[in-house]
């Protein structure tokens, strides 16, 4: 699972690019690094104090929006 501030792009655009990660990625546990490097978004670490915008779920493939 990982963690991402909104950059403006829609959640179906976040999907598209999230299997694109995924199609090149081999440990999924690596996956929220070649996310982040190959979109050039910032890695956000989960804390209570930062609201994001979008969470990818890496073992259902759901991208939702938490609610606060």
């Amino acid at each position: 699972m990982f963690y991402l501030l909104e950059k403006g792009v829609p959640k179906h655009l976040l999907k598209q690019k999230h299997l694109q990660a995924k199609e090149i990625t081999y440990e999924i546990k690596d996956l929220p690094a070649i996310f982040c490097r190959l979109h050039n978004y910032e890695q956000v670490s989960y804390a209570s104090d930062v609201k994001v915008d979008f969470v990818i779920d890496t073992d259902t493939d759901i991208i939702y929006s938490p609610s606060y």
